[in-house]
């Protein structure tokens, strides 16, 4: 790396909504405060809700398909 070109990096603190807390570096110099983290994430949590769209194209289908 090329000396006095790179910003610094500081350890800072992540908070997320849901209360938890982990560290990490970057070269933001204060905490850094999160609504979703992949704690509370419905994705990462698996308690996400998978929409059937299928049913909804068919009837779209049958309504304006062509005749």
């Amino acid at each position: 790396m090329r000396a006095n070109i790179h910003p610094e990096y500081h350890d800072i603190n992540v908070v997320c909504s849901c209360g938890s807390i982990f560290a990490t570096r970057s070269t933001a110099s204060k905490d850094l405060h999160l609504d979703v983290c992949s704690a509370c994430h419905p994705f990462y949590t698996g308690k996400q809700k998978i929409i059937d769209t299928a049913g909804r194209v068919d009837k779209f289908r049958r309504k304006y398909g062509k005749k």
